[in-house]
């Protein structure tokens, strides 16, 4: 037995089933998000003035990798764009050129993943360090000329270090907001500084990760749950990429309404990070 509307329309909403389901799911997915980035605007109106390295006591701002974030955005908005390419080689009956633009697809999907598992790395070697004198920094451990991850000045006493090198953070324009007054540095060139800190000077010591403070643990939320429905959309386009033939040859126009609710779903996940590039680097 067929199930009905599976290429036909409903005769009461005028799609197809699949499409009927995709629809009632993004609403759901918007609920979702939408109570993720309501929480983060109540947090960061709520947070005390301050920027960085003031991300103990205040909201931090510039420590995340704008560029990179840049490069991501671009990356995924050339897979909604390839992806409705895809679609439109199977409304015209072309199947080798619709394998094409999902390759495409899912390669910018699985380069933003590989991109942002070396931005999480470069999160997780990168430290708020703040000192007795009640100054803070952020900057890279230098141990041995290796950059240790999730180390906590516990395991600096433990390793008996009586001071740690760090490639401190310089001040640039991408940590201070527009009108806000860069403090004077002695440090020219390069964006960081090296430093030895005594062990005894330090109070707190630990890798950008969600312990750190309430920006980090929103970021990784966010970030992570928004990186596993960019897998999950990789994972359910490449299955039609790869394993489809036989599908277009039996009913091709099934396919192609396949392919348009997959395309659907992916138009949302890149629209989350639209959304959650500008609020997340840029504010």
């Amino acid at each position: 037995m067929d199930i009905p509307y599976t290429v036909k329309p409903r005769p009461d909403t005028g799609l197809y089933n699949a499409k009927v389901g995709i629809w009632l799911f993004l609403a759901s997915e918007v609920m979702l998000f939408g109570a993720l980035f309501s929480s983060y605007i109540l947090l960061r109106v709520g947070a005390l003035d301050g920027f960085w390295p003031d991300v103990a006591t205040a909201w931090p701002h510039g420590l995340l990798n704008i560029p990179i974030g840049t490069f991501n955005t671009a990356v995924l908005i050339i897979s909604s764009v390839t992806v409705v390419m895809a679609w439109a080689a199977l409304k015209v009956g072309n199947y080798a050129k619709f394998q094409k633009f999902m390759m495409v697809t899912i390669a910018c999907a699985l380069g933003f993943l590989c991109i942002k598992s070396y931005e999480y790395n470069e999160k997780f070697t990168h430290y708020v360090i703040r000192l007795k004198d009640g100054s803070a920094v952020t900057g890279h451990l230098d141990i041995d000329g290796h950059s240790p991850r999730f180390w906590t000045l516990d395991t600096v006493t433990a390793k008996k270090l009586a001071s740690v090198k760090v490639h401190v953070d310089v001040p640039n324009q991408f940590r201070y907001p527009v009108g806000m007054k860069r403090p004077e540095v002695s440090h020219e060139g390069g964006e960081h500084a090296a430093r030895e800190i005594k062990t005894s000077d330090i109070t707190f010591l630990q890798a950008f990760i969600p312990a750190t403070g309430t920006f980090f643990a929103i970021y990784f939320t966010m970030t992570f749950l928004h990186g596993l429905h960019v897998l999950a959309g990789a994972l359910v386009l490449g299955y039609f990429t790869f394993f489809s033939k036989k599908m277009w040859e039996t009913d091709p126009e099934r396919l192609t309404n396949r392919i348009e609710v997959g395309g659907l779903f992916w138009h949302f996940v890149d629209l989350v990070w639209i959304f959650l590039f500008p609020v997340m680097y840029l504010l």
